[in-house]
């Protein structure tokens, strides 16, 4: 299994994520991907990624995180990508939050530029989305985006399901799916084929049914795809083999990264 998007370089692992990775493989999780969230946190990702092979890294500037400066953040982020001596794997997490105080225009701006940065380098990119599907698909479109990547989280109905991957995307599932309440999510994953499915934790958020108020863990991996394989009527071991294979699809040949 490979997790597609764990913030293993958050202060809540910064004791222990050897550890945790160490934890991860016992439970069958092969490779972990850091995305970025801003400026801050690049340089960790990079010290973490040549300490273990098994971690591949992405650069990006997050809405949540909305740099002071975005014109002085874009360039910085435009270098790293140049210079990083483990390459990217993606820009990302990028993209449109609908719940926090910067204009959507503003955002849409950023989330733009990014595109535009991945489109030079010819990466994919991760996207973060929240009360924002209208807004990002519209930017998508905008940019003539041919890149693709990863809807990060993706929660949502089967439309905005269908129009991510007629866009080019694939669509990151985790701990959501666990919920027996979350109807909406379960039905358009139901009904999208497997070749458009990540696995996913979105650790330390993102918590599992059952394990709520615990810090995630891409070691509970394994409970996103049970839930998936049930949800697809699929043997685990083909929902396994099917997103191992789509997460390279995406991401190309991760071990020319270093």
């Amino acid at each position: 299994m490979i997790d597609s998007h764990c913030h293993l370089d958050l202060p809540q692992f910064e004791s222990d994520w050897q550890e945790v990775i160490h934890q991860a493989a016992l439970a069958g999780v092969s490779r972990i991907l850091i995305p970025g969230t801003g400026v801050s946190g690049w340089q960790r990702q990079i010290r973490m990624a040549l300490d273990c092979e098994r971690l591949d890294i992405a650069f990006g500037l997050h809405p949540y995180f909305f740099p002071p400066d975005p014109q002085q953040a874009l360039a910085a982020l435009a270098t790293q990508i140049s210079v990083s001596p483990v390459r990217a794997v993606a820009i990302g997490e990028i993209g449109i939050d609908g719940t926090v105080t910067t204009p959507v225009a503003e955002q849409q701006d950023l989330f733009e530029a990014q595109l535009a940065l991945a489109t030079t380098w010819q990466l994919p990119v991760i996207i973060h989305h929240r009360q924002s599907h209208h807004f990002i698909l519209q930017s998508i479109k905008r940019c003539h985006f041919k890149q693709g990547g990863v809807v990060h989280a993706f929660s949502g109905s089967r439309e905005v399901a269908r129009q991510y991957v007629a866009a080019g995307f694939k669509l990151g599932i985790g701990g959501t799916i666990t919920y027996t309440r979350a109807n909406k999510t379960r039905e358009a994953v139901a009904e999208m084929a497997m070749e458009h499915l990540l696995l996913e934790t979105d650790a330390p958020d993102m918590p599992i049914s059952g394990r709520q108020g615990q810090r995630n863990s891409p070691a509970y991996l394994g409970e996103v795809a049970e839930a998936l394989a049930h949800i697809k009527h699929q043997p685990l071991s083909a929902v396994i083999a099917q997103t191992t294979a789509n997460y390279f699809d995406v991401f190309g040949d991760v071990s020319q990264c270093r």
